[in-house]
């Protein structure tokens, strides 16, 4: 089904703020609160909306060091790239993964309490992921903006 301009401005509020109750998603969309709960059922249940979580402060977590690391493969064929994918998606470290049309394969971001955590997992699990020729770090000196999250006061 073709998204509305309401359907539109709820996904936008929701991204904003996930824990709106349905009343304050109506209000904010100039709907009642049955047809905008009927609306989300239906986002939900297409698979606009694939969840709900929350932000976190990684750094009070102890993860506040993050690097992008840009990763060549020796092999590009299906299956290798499967095993990779596989691979990665079971590091729990690695908070997103990116395959790239361009000079590397994939585009990693990892977060670590340090650059020394990091650079035992660069060694002991990154490195030793299938099929990875070569690696390249690029470590955040500074998150300026992050999809979800508040601007920095």
């Amino acid at each position: 089904m073709k998204l509305d301009r309401i359907d539109r401005a709820m996904l936008r509020e929701l991204q904003s703020d996930g824990r709106l109750s349905v009343a304050e998603l109506a209000a904010r969309v100039n709907l009642s609160k049955t047809p905008a709960h009927a609306r989300l059922r239906r986002l939900i249940a297409e698979g606009y909306i694939l969840g709900f979580s929350a932000q976190v402060d990684h750094a009070r977590l102890g993860l506040g060091h993050v690097a992008f690391v840009q990763v060549t493969l020796s092999d590009t064929r299906a299956p290798a790239l499967e095993a990779f994918n596989a691979a990665v998606r079971a590091l729990p470290a690695v908070e997103q993964c990116h395959m790239i049309a361009g000079a590397f394969d994939y585009l990693l971001k990892v977060r670590s309490a340090d650059i020394a955590e990091y650079r035992r997992m660069l060694g002991e699990e990154i490195a030793r992921l299938p099929h990875v020729a070569n690696t390249s770090t690029f470590v955040s000196m500074e998150a300026v903006k992050e999809a979800g999250a508040p601007p920095p006061a």
